[in-house]
């Protein structure tokens, strides 16, 4: 066994140093044109990441829960409209729902990718149900195909939670090819992360972009028109311009994810479950999750040899005291809940080296004996 190493769970200076010059560049041209709020930057940085996406129309936004919000209100969704989506999930993704007066409406995920059950998509419909809310989780999609088939045949409008997917496609399409509209986070330690709180809605509906620009800055098309009630949920202009230095790096950052990802299922001991990548989907690992039950034992165990791990998420949504009011008990969503026993995440980064890798699978491998 190798001595010992300390590998973070996500490198966020090893990627800061890969690329520091174009990322020093942009900050300084925005300091430079004291140019801090929306402007030239933050247009760039929508038009590119549309392009990018293969969308017609990017707006950047405070941060994928803000991208969220914007996207349920431009889409109509509002008082008493239910909205189907999976309790495994950060909490932002049904605070949105509230946010709106909307109701929540959990289903189940398939134990193989703890994506969103699509044969419990249907049941879950009624006349109530407006929306539902796809969480590309870990960096996967479920199937879009037949998820926008079910959206379509009951007049729903399909948002693709993409915050953990930038990059990610189904049948080679990017989140917001099938969807009404796809929200990204760009947290720091996103696949595409800023340096600090940013996100963006992604969307072909022209409609849904021009209310989602109008509510994004204070419902207003000029400096003192305003035209509806909105937030203020600008990107700032400096994460924008840091955004944009990434972005062309963000497919060969994609590779070399998928690449450790390979290592690992070539080489992780069968004592513990691989992720399982789904036909016609390209994972991104934004998370490396492995499952096994003895988690917290093998989770201690890494910590001593240095390895950071995280557990996305602890408690499911349904468990949570802030949606007790909505009656849910343990058992309600067996798929959900066996998945928090047994989740870990597990370093992976485009920085990782090989040597990083290869210890942290000699770890997990003197742990199981």
């Amino acid at each position: 066994m190798s001595e010992r190493m300390k590998i973070p769970l996500v490198d966020l200076k090893a990627n800061y140093l890969s690329i520091k010059g174009e990322i020093d560049s942009a900050i300084r041209g925005v300091i430079d044109d004291t140019a801090f709020i929306m402007g030239g930057y933050v247009e760039n940085f929508e038009r590119n990441f549309a392009n990018f996406c293969g969308a017609k129309h990017a707006i950047g936004c405070a941060s994928g829960t803000a991208a969220l919000h914007l996207a349920l209100l431009a889409a109509g969704i509002g008082r008493n409209d239910e909205v189907i989506t999976v309790p495994n999930t950060f909490i932002a993704t049904a605070e949105c729902i509230t946010y709106v007066g909307a109701k929540i409406k959990f289903v189940d995920v398939t134990p193989e990718t703890l994506l969103i059950d699509t044969d419990k998509i249907e049941p879950a419909v009624t006349p109530q149900t407006k929306a539902i809310i796809v969480v590309h989780l870990y960096g996967q999609t479920p199937d879009m195909e037949r998820i926008k088939e079910i959206a379509d045949e009951h007049d729903l409008v399909l948002i693709e939670d993409a915050a953990q997917a930038h990059a990610a496609t189904f049948k080679e399409h990017q989140p917001g090819y099938y969807g009404n509209v796809a929200t990204f986070s760009f947290f720091p330690a996103k696949n595409l992360g800023c340096f600090g709180d940013g996100g963006a809605v992604v969307t072909n509906d022209d409609d849904i972009a021009e209310k989602g620009r109008l509510l994004v800055n204070h419902g207003r098309k000029t400096k003192y028109e305003h035209i509806v009630e909105g937030f203020n949920y600008r990107l700032d202009a400096l994460q924008a311009a840091i955004l944009d230095a990434k972005l062309p790096h963000l497919n060969e950052w994609t590779r070399l994810r998928r690449e450790h990802a390979k290592f690992y299922n070539d080489n992780l001991p069968p004592e513990v479950r691989l992720p399982f990548e789904a036909s016609n989907c390209k994972h991104v690992y934004y998370m490396y999750v492995i499952r096994t039950e003895r988690r917290d034992a093998l989770m201690d165990h890494l910590k001593e040899r240095g390895v950071s791990c995280g557990i996305h998420y602890p408690i499911p949504l349904h468990l949570q005291p802030a949606y007790a009011y909505m009656g849910h008990g343990q058992g309600d969503f067996p798929a959900a809940e066996k998945a928090t026993k047994g989740i870990l995440s597990i370093p992976i980064y485009p920085e990782m080296t090989r040597e990083q890798s290869q210890y942290v699978i000699e770890s997990i491998k003197q742990f199981f004996g």
